[in-house]
């Protein structure tokens, strides 16, 4: 197992299939870098996976943009199941009915679906379509795939703070589980107008939520906190993903990522972190060369805040 300068693991790779999107959040990463000639084929892809299964990362989580939007999606997840104890996606959920049934029978473990409001105007105000159904429909069909659903709710300010009790008892009764994030921005970001408007800290919200709960755990990743909370009859689970500023959260990241087109990356909010592992792939390089490359990217992690 790698273990970067700062004694952190290095267990998880969080893999980026395309830029492209076929929704248009406004608060978007939109992890993956360029796309066109530079996109990595489903043969690199699993290459990769299994270097990096080697060097023990056997959590991998496939993200964009919208991976699914990859018509040979299906044949990616089929490519490196064999190589990682634990395979999940990350989407919007609009192509989830389609999909699931060949995801889960290709290996896929898991998913992440993007939530971020249950009123449909609202919907199409962040995401610019108007597919609310249709994601809900892929949700309730996920549930009875995979275990677990998690449903990733980014609270805004002024947006969709006013519904964080609604996603909590919808996240109940489909049986899934409810993620509440913070807005995450580089340091540089932090003094603009989109921060200062649409900025929701969940502190206070987690206070309220030690006093109810009927259960708290903990997880080894970023040290997030797991809440149970008692809501009509049921306990939810709400786990709340708080970056910004947060030692504690970056101290414990054990992520490695890897951009569309062929970069290890170090972190989400660096910019002078890419590390071109494609380019030499696809100029002949050994996969011990390939190790090295790996080893570099691990040399260079550093927790963005310290």
């Amino acid at each position: 197992m790698f273990i970067d300068r700062f004694g952190r693991p290095v267990t998880n790779l969080r893999i980026s299939l395309t830029k492209e999107c076929n929704l248009n959040c406004f608060y978007c990463h939109r992890e993956g870098q360029l796309d066109g000639e530079r996109r990595m084929t489903p043969e690199e892809i699993e290459r990769i996976v299994r270097i990096a299964s080697r060097l023990g990362i056997k959590k991998v989580k496939l993200t964009g943009g919208e991976p699914t939007i990859r018509k040979d999606i299906v044949e990616i997840v089929k490519r490196i199941r064999p190589y990682v104890i634990d395979l999940s996606l990350t989407t919007n959920g609009t192509t989830l009915y389609t999909l699931a049934d060949d995801l889960k029978e290709a290996g896929l473990d898991r998913v992440n679906i993007s939530l971020d409001t249950l009123d449909r105007k609202k919907y199409k105000m962040i995401t610019g379509f108007d597919v609310l159904d249709q994601v809900i429909k892929g949700i309730k069909k996920a549930v009875k795939l995979f275990y677990p659903v998690k449903l990733n709710m980014v609270v805004m300010r002024g947006i969709n703070d006013d519904e964080i009790w609604d996603m909590i008892k919808f996240a109940g009764d489909v049986g899934a589980i409810l993620q509440l994030i913070e807005i995450e921005v580089p340091r540089e970001m932090e003094n603009s107008q989109f921060f200062r408007d649409f900025f929701y800290p969940l502190k206070p919200l987690e206070e309220e939520f030690e006093k109810i709960a009927v259960e708290i755990r903990e997880r080894r990743m970023h040290r997030r906190r797991k809440y149970f909370l008692p809501v009509d009859g049921k306990v939810v689970e709400v786990e709340v993903v708080r970056s910004m500023h947060n030692t504690v959260f970056c101290m414990n990241c054990t992520r490695l990522r890897l951009t569309a087109d062929g970069y290890l990356k170090t972190c989400l909010l660096r910019k002078d972190d890419l590390i071109d592992i494609l380019g030499p792939m696809r100029r002949g390089a050994s996969d011990a060369e390939l190790v090295e490359i790996f080893k570099r990217a691990v040399y260079m992690r550093k927790p963005y805040w310290i």
